[in-house]
């Protein structure tokens, strides 16, 4: 009986001291060994630190941006305040505020030139073409479309437009050529056709000028040759 207790003592004194020599040890296989407090807290620092800036980076680009917008909006409505304030000064040119030439051109030939000097203290508009009228004329000469500008004609005080006339055609095929001694300037108002206040009535030559059934007149121009090329 004392042989039967005594092995399995000595096996296992055996086999403790095989474990201890081979240098591995008892192995606690149970709970898993939790990440070192500190270890935790660096990373959820780190973490922030990197993130910090780019969230007050995206703060200061939406700061911007509302800024940007803020002072664009600014300045469209200032700009849309003197716009409005600047058409609000403006008058329409008329005979009342205007001082108006007609004179006969040689070149190109057949052609007179109307021009119209703003002698008033605020800013007018030359709307469309002049409304031309010869002696009594029962009819309205018509404007030359090709010469219809892109923005209204307007005239600081003693600024000048001009309007180009062809008075006839020049290879003689016009009808019911005659010779004009009077000429009225009519001016539109801010609706093609509408009334734009007095009329002017400048001085032609002495021998009249010369029109037939193909005299046209066209828009209002800032540019004496532009007035003149058509």
């Amino acid at each position: 009986m004392r042989t039967y207790h005594a092995l399995p003592v000595a096996l296992l004194a055996a086999l403790a001291l095989t474990a201890c020599q081979d240098g591995t040890g008892p192995k606690d296989e149970g709970a898993a060994r939790p990440e070192p407090a500190s270890a935790t807290v660096t990373a959820e620092q780190a973490t922030r630190a990197a993130q910090a800036p780019e969230g007050t980076k995206h703060t200061k680009d939406r700061q911007a941006t509302r800024a940007t917008k803020s002072r664009q909006a600014s300045k469209a409505a200032q700009g849309g305040k003197e716009a409005k304030g600047a058409a609000a000064t403006r008058v329409s040119c008329n005979g009342s505020n205007t001082t108006v030439t007609a004179q006969p051109v040689r070149r190109p030939v057949n052609h007179m030139l109307i021009t119209v000097k703003n002698t008033g203290s605020k800013m007018c508009d030359l709307t469309y073409y002049p409304v031309l009228r010869f002696d009594e004329m029962q009819w309205v000469p018509q404007p030359i479309e090709d010469s219809q500008p892109q923005a209204v004609t307007t005239l600081a005080p003693g600024e000048s437009g001009y309007a180009g006339v062809s008075l006839s055609a020049a290879d003689g095929s016009g009808e019911w050529g005659t010779t004009g001694h009077k000429l009225t300037v009519g001016f539109q108002g801010r609706t093609p056709n509408s009334d734009g206040g007095p009329s002017a009535i400048p001085a032609l030559p002495a021998k009249g000028v010369y029109y037939d059934s193909t005299l046209k007149v066209t828009y209002w121009l800032r540019d004496m040759d532009d007035a003149l090329s058509y």
